[in-house]
């Protein structure tokens, strides 16, 4: 282990939580003035004992969400790359900063900014996913080595997480009651999986207790819904922000990086260890969960509210709203934190003595979702979390990667959310679409007879589509 100049230290020792303060790796803060941008992290035992409100934990997670982060802080793993997994490289053989295989920014902020901190991004902000695993780093931007994709907008996302949680629970509890009675029976028993009325095919549950998931649709054989990633493969806002932390920034949290999983508290060694704790990642997730929910903003001119109100029932007629479900229903909605799906190396519910909790439906200085006379709550989302083929051999357009992503075919993605969609453009997995028409007219595969049915309207019904869909919008709120 590296030797390292300490200028002030303070650790604090808790279970997942510490305090640490202006660690300085030898060699590196030679420079007079510098310091790190995080002098304090956040200690996850304030947070299980109560200590830290909804409010306090949204402006810790700005903060980390916003901080440029340099070396003092972490920034950069000259020993390791940006893969989930821990995993080394060659001491000294990658650049501290690499536009394909990362580091490749030095804040959440640069990617995620439009129309406002945890929005969207410019197609400038591409990134180049499955990059971050090679070893020696990616000098080239072909698609034959990692998948370009547009930054998305994480509003709302405490919602969906909410959502996956719900219909993952339904999935689960389908499979388990065929599973009983194909004990009881001692012969298969197929049971169709449908959550919060979408449908994910069916699944057959033998006598012996395995089943057979060919027919299971839209989701991975475990019923676990992840509704993060074009390509729906992460669970939770914890396991994406872990993931992004050390993609994007070289910045490891301990949960995953440190001494108890890896056996080192440098991983990366760049010498600084312990480099985001377990309250930071805490933090930093329910800043996102936490976000304002996009909602629909209509002009004062009522002619062009006629125009949105015709656009939102062409919408419907022609099958849009088939996969871009206008609402889906929360029957709790409130977060909670941890997720109980994440797994091995992210923070789990039996880590932690109670989850951390708060209404989806209330929060005085942000628009949060309507909640229903029954207690439920409505989630206008424009989407069913459920994946779909989306390209074919005469539309190939959405079929452009050439990397397979946690087993998922090319040419399937998760649906799209729409209720950001008049803030964030560009379109389409790459952001290669400058227009919702494009985006549109590039929809093939299963998505094709729909298509077909939005261009046999007259013209002024399809922009009148387009006019709805700008409608619905990112409303920028307080600080």
């Amino acid at each position: 282990m590296r030797n390292r100049r300490v200028l002030a230290f303070v650790f604090a020792c808790a279970p997942f939580g510490f305090v640490l303060f202006g660690l300085v790796p030898e060699g590196i803060g030679q420079v007079p003035g510098d310091q790190p941008v995080l002098r304090e992290h956040v200690n996850q035992s304030d947070i299980d004992r109560g200590r830290l409100s909804l409010a306090q934990l949204f402006a810790k997670g700005k903060f980390l969400f916003e901080a440029r982060f340099n070396r003092l802080d972490g920034f950069g793993r000259p020993a390791a790359t940006g893969n989930g997994v821990p995993t080394k490289r060659t001491l000294g053989s990658a650049p501290l900063m690499n536009r394909v295989s990362g580091p490749d920014s030095n804040s959440c902020f640069g990617c995620h900014n439009l129309p406002e901190s945890g929005g969207g991004g410019d197609f400038v902000a591409n990134v180049f996913v499955l990059g971050q695993l090679a070893d020696p780093v990616l000098e080239t931007i072909d698609p034959l080595f990692s998948n370009e994709r547009n930054t998305l907008g994480m509003h709302g996302s405490g919602a969906i997480e909410t959502l996956a949680v719900e219909m993952t629970q339904e999935l689960h509890a389908l499979r388990a009651s065929a599973a009983r009675e194909a004990a009881a029976q001692g012969h298969d028993v197929v049971r169709g999986l449908i959550a919060k009325g979408v449908d994910f095919g069916e699944i057959r549950a033998h006598a012996d207790g395995s089943f057979d998931t060919s027919g299971v649709e839209g989701v991975d054989p475990d019923l676990i819904i992840k509704p993060f990633h074009q390509k729906g493969v992460v669970n939770s806002l914890r396991v994406f922000t872990v993931n992004a932390y050390n993609h994007h920034h070289g910045m490891e949290a301990v949960e995953r990086f440190g001494t108890a999983q890896t056996g080192e508290a440098d991983f990366d060694e760049d010498g600084v260890p312990n480099e985001l704790s377990v309250g930071d990642i805490t933090a930093a997730t329910i800043y996102q969960a936490a976000l304002s929910v996009p909602r629909q903003v209509l002009p004062h001119d009522p002619a062009a509210v006629r125009t949105i109100r015709r656009g939102e029932q062409a919408f419907s007629q022609v099958g849009c709203g088939d996969c871009h479900r206008p609402t889906l229903v929360l029957d709790r909605p409130v977060f909670h934190e941890p997720n109980p799906y994440n797994p091995p190396g992210n923070l789990r519910p039996g880590d932690v003595p109670r989850a951390f909790e708060f209404d989806l439906t209330f929060r005085q200085e942000r628009s949060l979702l309507e909640r229903l006379p029954n207690g439920k709550a409505a989630v206008h989302a424009f989407t069913d979390l459920k994946r779909h083929k989306i390209a074919d051999a005469e539309d190939p357009f959405f079929a452009n990667e050439r990397v397979v992503q946690g087993g998922v075919p090319l040419d399937v993605f998760l649906t799209r959310k729409l209720w950001d969609c008049g803030s964030s453009s560009p379109f389409g997995h790459r952001g290669d679409c400058t227009t919702v028409g494009e985006a549109i007219q590039h929809h093939a595969g299963e998505a094709r007879a729909v298509r077909e049915r939005f261009f046999a309207l007259p013209n002024r019904d399809q922009a009148a589509v387009i006019q709805f869909l700008q409608s619905l919008q990112v409303v920028p709120g307080p600080p």
